[in-house]
């Protein structure tokens, strides 16, 4: 069994995996290798789905955990309803295979909880959130207000502007679709969970209530907080990379 597990990055909707490049260059210095997944819903096919997604993840997951290494899993936003999904029979409580690897942890930043049967709008109230719209591309959900706004906000102008040229239109059967395949997985394994408290897409007090809603559904939940927009791993890469660490450590113990 390797000493330091690999971390899987798992980004929010919209985003490509290249959105964590300041977190996985922050990661290698401290030794830790990691994944950052591609999202199948954002490559441009409709037909993509929310089962796609989770099959992407649980691949990055696997490669590692059948040689033998455990595994972090980093989620972001949308990407905390495909990692929990993807954690299925690979923690130590489910996994059939005493000698592979297992996820040793969750580390969530601006998320909320998937739970067992749900599809991803189920967890945001039932319907579309008010910045999404899908009317201008039939099968895909496009940002419709100012992505750098609610996004980035706290990022130098032309940072942001860059990211927001890089999202991509997202297939709407990642949050319509799933039921049969998400799964709480959270309830596994230890979870850090990283409030991000000038948040405009996610606010900070929606995360708490999610956060509340998963203590009292039995998770274990350790909560950090840092003041930034959506994306802490883009405007405080360093400090985002030391939360993560922390939590590593005491995933460790």
């Amino acid at each position: 069994m390797t000493s330091k597990p690999t971390f899987i990055l798992v980004i929010g909707a919209w985003h490509t995996a290249d959105t964590w490049g300041k977190v996985v260059s922050g990661l290698a210095t401290h030794g830790y290798k990691s994944t950052a997944v591609t999202l199948p819903t954002t490559l441009g096919s409709a037909s993509a789905s929310y089962t796609d997604d989770v099959a992407a993840v649980r691949e990055a997951i696997v490669e590692e955990t059948s040689q033998g290494g455990n595994v972090v899993v980093v989620v972001h936003s949308y990407g905390g309803a495909v990692g929990s999904s993807a954690l299925k029979g690979l923690t130590k409580a489910s996994s059939p295979d005493p000698g592979s690897g297992v996820v040793i942890g969750f580390f969530m930043i601006a998320t909320g909880f998937m739970l067992t049967g749900a599809v991803f709008l189920d967890r945001v109230g039932g319907k579309p959130l008010p910045f999404w719209e899908e009317e201008s591309d039939p099968g895909f959900a496009l940002v419709r207000v100012p992505a750098d706004d609610l996004f980035y906000h706290d990022l130098p102008k032309e940072e942001a502007d860059y990211w927001v040229g890089r999202l991509q239109k997202h297939s709407t059967r990642a949050f319509t679709e799933g039921a049969d395949i998400s799964y709480a997985g959270w309830l596994e394994v230890p979870v850090w969970y990283l409030v991000t408290t000038g948040d405009k897409a996610l606010p900070a007090e929606a995360q708490r209530a999610f956060i509340k809603e998963a203590i009292d559904a039995g998770g274990n939940v350790t909560i950090r907080e840092i003041e930034t927009s959506h994306s802490p791993m883009l405007s405080k890469p360093d400090e985002t990379v030391g939360f993560i660490l922390e939590a590593t450590a005491a995933f460790l113990k």
